[in-house]
């Protein structure tokens, strides 16, 4: 049932595995949706989708597919003919109730009979017939669980395709810029658990082994906790063109104080130089070289920015923006020593990949560090090549 359902999931990007189609199935046999397509759209996508990201591509999915269910485009003008306006069915809660819903595929067959009987002329009221304002699952203005709606300018009930076609989770898209939650997700990837320090931890499995092999004379075994021993330096680019983005890199700044316990982090403006800084309003100044001293190759570097900027000051000598800045060394070779000295460097951008190739810089920028967009597709999968 519904197999061509299943192959718009996945042409859409669900991920639909064959275990979970069939648990469907076992859901649909018990008539878990009361053979209603309103809860059909609901428990199909509780059932078949697995992350929140992909509610947009299921509503897409949804749509495409029963979208004929309501509006039979082949035979829509003539039905319309034999249609006369009525006063909208209101129907008393305990009345609805009384109303069963149909299968979808018996509302099919009985449009189609009623379709091809001509039952559809100056029909008003009614059961079966295909008309108006009555209790039949098709025709307009009426009342039924489950229908085919024809001839009527709007649901007034609000049913399953209507909510798929306002894709009401469109901001749930992995495309989206990220919030605060979904990056301390992303990077709680980062944080590698490793037993260090002293034995302070009862490691309850041991314990049970030995004492039982010494006949039920307890004997404790203690081990090393687990400490987080991912180590972060986090370059962030400020001021001039990313102030637009100000927001989201403080929400990923945020997330990553949050997930990483050793985070250093410094303040750059465009491009990287002999001089680094630790506020955002780069007053305070560190030497970059200092810092690749003192921070080890075991460090994973993230730097953040647009990398868009005049190639100016990305290739030449005192090519900064700032008049009275002079910088020995060009910033694409600041750059090259900031990759050869850490093991593991990624570049996330908030500005969409479609545009990088038509920049005059950040295809530059590219050729030195691997580039993500900073969107939760594009910093989970930095996080995965950082953890390489």
């Amino acid at each position: 049932m519904f197999t061509d359902f299943f192959y718009e999931l996945k042409s859409q990007g669900v991920p639909v595995s064959p275990t979970e189609w069939i648990q469907l199935h076992k859901a649909l046999s018990k008539n878990l949706n009361f053979a209603s397509l309103d809860r059909f759209y609901y428990i199909a996508r509780a059932i078949l989708v697995k992350d929140e990201t992909l509610f947009d591509k299921y509503d897409i999915a949804f749509s495409s597919y029963f979208k004929d269910i309501e509006t039979p485009e082949e035979i829509i003008e003539e039905i319309l003919s034999g249609l006369e306006k009525v006063n909208e069915l209101v129907l008393t809660p305990e009345q609805m109730a009384l109303l069963e819903a149909l299968d979808l595929d018996q509302v099919r067959a009985n449009f189609e009979q009623q379709w091809k009987e001509g039952h559809y002329k100056g029909h008003k009221g009614g059961d079966r017939a295909i008309g108006t304002g009555g209790r039949s699952t098709q025709g307009a203005y009426g009342f039924h669980p489950t229908g085919v709606r024809v001839g009527q300018d709007g649901s007034r009930h609000r049913r399953a395709i209507q909510i798929a076609e306002e894709r009401r989770f469109k901001n749930f898209s992995s495309d989206i810029i990220l919030d605060t939650r979904n990056m301390k997700v992303a990077l709680s990837r980062l944080r590698r658990l490793l037993p260090m320090g002293p034995e302070d931890e009862l490691d309850l499995d041991l314990t049970i082994d030995k004492t039982s092999k010494n006949g039920g004379e307890i004997d404790l075994v203690w081990s090393k906790s687990l400490t987080n021993t991912a180590k972060v330096l986090l370059f962030m680019d400020s001021g001039g063109s990313m102030n637009p983005f100000v927001h989201t890199v403080e929400r990923l700044f945020s997330a990553a104080k949050t997930q990483i316990k050793d985070l250093k982090y410094f303040y750059f403006h465009n491009c990287i130089y002999h001089e680094l800084y630790t506020d955002i309003m780069r007053r305070k100044k560190a030497k970059t070289m200092e810092i690749l001293r003192q921070y080890g190759s075991d460090y994973r570097v993230i730097l953040v920015g647009d990398a868009d900027m005049a190639p100016s000051e990305l290739l030449n000598i005192d090519g900064a923006i700032y008049y009275y800045y002079r910088n020995e060394t060009p910033g694409i070779q600041w750059f090259q020593m900031v990759r050869d000295h850490f093991r593991k460097t990624v570049w996330l951008n908030p500005r969409p990949a479609r545009i990088w190739p038509h920049t005059d810089t950040i295809p530059i920028v590219q050729e030195v560090f691997p580039m993500y967009e900073l969107t939760l597709n594009g910093l989970t999968d930095a996080v995965k090549y950082l953890m390489r």
